[in-house]
């Protein structure tokens, strides 16, 4: 490879890393699995060890991957948490010990010993007891500032408030959430319709990070305890001749500690120690990801030295994906809320990283037609992060001649309306069915509308949904406002005060007004503040349908796809009986422009982006204007302010870009209030 074309790699691969850090360390949402990133890190320190010319001190490479977000105040560690060079094969394990054993040599020392123990999946953090109390817990960050997690960290029922001795030190641990809760904690959203996490990683730290200790500590989060922080502010008092010599320490102190802990000195016994921890993985009550091999003697450490950002006495071996071949059945399709259609792989079942699988996801027609799956395949399967099954590739070798390539039927599979190509917002195809009445969207329908950013139907949950409909009672939104007490209150757990309940929440939706009818119809790309702009421009539902995509593009902040999409959308037969009858039976579609009740913030345009804890952004953006404030749903150079909540995206980052004031929750309760 020339240098031109090593230094257009770079860039690219500087870029991706920045990109999916950014998602995995601060957003919690990564796009990619753990071994692609890694992946990717790999190839950009060969190419810089190759063309050190193109090195640079502000590379990915020279850095811890987070850094700590503005929802927390800031702590300096006394001690760097930095990371460890990653080695995925046994050649590069074993180099690393010939290394560390030839530099020793030198100074005349042969007795080199390695600790090995399993690296937990989860979020790195530090505690500081002082006197035997914890005074603080804090989180990573980038290695040298991270974020304060106290009240969050005391919510953790395995760490201890009190050691069993008054010292002062600090430790370095892992907080990790059990499989057992990660299961009960994704049911709990996909119950509630809403996103589910990837792994227990990114749920354990987008739990750590909750702003109400109270439900971050109702997560089920739990933490191993692996490092006394040598060199910091405090000290044990005792002196310790090695690292497993003060990880018991830990222990007899109070810490949860890692026990699975070996002690060997050669390349084959270490490959031996991985090896096992690696056959324990699946019967294990948390993830790993790989194994942690340090020079166990700590003299012996200052002598081997550090890297920029990580010692050259430790390593961390990462666990390739498990990946097994398994015979693809069938593609079955799934009709989700909008109307995309999803094709799902259905399998010969494969034990797969500790569980069967018998089903992966094929994501779209562009990953089927890219990969050349076709069904009867032999195909590889992995999890992605240990925890989603997907097709990685076709085994076309293992062709017989039997196998018939996949086409997406024309008709929806549901409701056998007409289906549609296009792109969606990553850029990638996607199967449509356009139809508002599409029965396997309903459920999904229902519970958006019901929602509280749309209708806000109190007791209208999934749960509920799905008996109204099992029942016959509901088949549209328009159904919700034909239902009668009596049928709802002999539902299975509903009862005459339940009942009551619901059917007064349902008349009171009736006024909830346009632009929440608008957002609760599920118009694809049209959400709660473009919604509101489109009513507040055309002032009914009603006006809608004689719209135009040029007349819809002169309202501010919707664009010709948003635009394109609503017109579609009242071009459906079906969007007009459900209007009708919505008319008919009394809701309000008519626009209703709040007066402004003050004028403090008159002139000033936000934006709110992530999820609130205390309201929904509807009701943030109703009171941002009741006080003369202008909400808009895009980040822009005339944009005041920035309310960022949990999960802030890419509003954020185009807001920190442009320089934009950003408050968090707190600061915007202050504001309003």
């Amino acid at each position: 490879m020339d240098k031109k074309t090593a230094e257009i790699e770079i860039k690219e691969l500087r870029e991706k890393i920045l990109y999916h850090s950014k998602l995995y360390y601060e957003k919690d949402t990564p796009e990619i699995s753990d071994y692609e990133y890694d992946m990717l890190y790999k190839r950009l320190g060969e190419l810089e060890a190759e063309f050190p010319q193109l090195d640079s001190p502000d590379s990915p490479s020279h850095k811890v991957g987070g850094k700590a977000g503005d929802k927390f105040s800031k702590v300096t560690h006394i001690v760097k948490m930095g990371s460890l060079t990653d080695v995925f094969s046994y050649e590069e394990l074993e180099a690393f010990v010939d290394k560390s054993k030839a530099t020793l040599k030198e100074e005349g020392i042969n007795d080199l010993m390695f600790s090995v123990e399993p690296k937990i999946d989860g979020l790195s953090v530090g505690l500081t007891y002082e006197n035997g109390v914890l005074v603080q817990g804090a989180t990573r960050g980038d290695g040298t500032v991270g974020e304060d997690v106290t009240e969050n960290i005391l919510a953790i029922k395995a760490i201890p408030h009190r050691l069993k001795e008054p010292v002062s030190i600090t430790v370095r641990g892992e907080v990790y959430m059990p499989r057992a809760a990660f299961i009960r904690l994704n049911a709990e959203k996909e119950e509630a319709g809403e996103k589910l996490w990837a792994n227990p990683r990114n749920a354990a730290a987008g739990s750590l990070r909750r702003l109400d200790a109270k439900e971050a500590g109702s997560r089920g989060l739990d933490i191993f305890v692996f490092n006394l922080q040598a060199g910091s502010l405090y000290t044990d008092g005792r002196e310790a001749a090695t690292h497993e010599e003060t990880v018991l320490r830990m222990g007899e102190l109070g810490l949860p500690i890692i026990k699975m802990l070996a002690v060997t000195g050669e390349a084959d016994e270490i490959v031996s120690a991985i090896e096992k921890l690696g056959a324990q993985r699946d019967d294990l009550e948390y993830d790993i990801d790989g194994v942690v091999i340090k020079t166990n003697k700590l003299s012996y450490r200052d002598l081997l030295g550090e890297n920029t950002n990580t010692p050259k006495w430790a390593v961390a071996y990462k666990f390739p994906p498990e990946q097994k071949e398994t015979k693809l059945l069938d593609i079955a399709l799934q009709v989700g809320r909008t109307g995309v259609i999803t094709p799902n792989a259905v399998l010969e079942p494969v034990r797969l990283a500790g569980t069967s699988v018998s089903r992966a996801t094929l994501h779209n027609i562009d990953i089927i037609k890219s990969r050349d799956i076709r069904i009867g395949d032999t195909v590889i399967v992995q999890k992605a992060g240990d925890i989603i099954p997907e097709i990685v590739s076709s085994v076309a070798a293992k062709r017989d001649g039997s196998e018939k390539e996949f086409s997406f039927p024309e008709f929806c599979p549901s409701c056998n309306e007409k289906l549609f190509y296009d792109s969606d917002e990553e850029g990638t195809g996607a199967i449509r069915c356009l139809n508002a009445a599409c029965p396997a969207q309903l459920e999904r329908r229902l519970i958006h509308f019901a929602s509280k950013g749309a209708m806000n139907i109190e007791g209208m949950g999934p749960s509920v949904v799905s008996l109204l409909i099992n029942e016959g009672l509901v088949a549209s939104a328009a159904d919700i406002y034909t239902v009668k007490a009596e049928d709802v209150e002999k539902l299975p757990r509903m009862g005459k005060k339940a009942a009551a309940n619901l059917i007064s929440a349902i008349e009171k939706s009736k006024t909830a007004g346009a632009a929440r009818v608008l957002f609760g119809m599920g118009v694809r790309h049209i959400g709660e503040a473009a919604s509101e702009a489109i009513i507040n421009q055309f002032g009914s539902i009603n006006a809608l349908f004689d719209a135009d995509v040029q007349a819809l593009c002169q309202v501010e902040d919707v664009g010709e796809i948003m635009a394109e999409s609503l017109v579609s959308f009242f071009a459906l037969p079906e969007t007009a009986e459900l209007v009708s009858r919505l008319s008919e039976y009394g809701v309000e579609l008519e626009g209703a422009k709040a007066e402004p009740k003050g004028d403090s913030l008159a002139g000033q345009t936000f934006v709110l982006t992530g999820t609130l804890s205390s309201m929904t952004r509807g009701e943030a953006g109703e009171k941002l204007k009741a006080l003369g404030a202008k909400v808009t749903g895009s980040v822009s150079a005339k944009t005041t302010c920035v309310v960022a909540g949990e999960s802030a995206g890419s509003k954020l980052d185009k807001a920190n870009a442009l320089g934009i004031k950003v408050i968090d929750e707190q600061e915007f309760l202050k504001l309003i209030n």
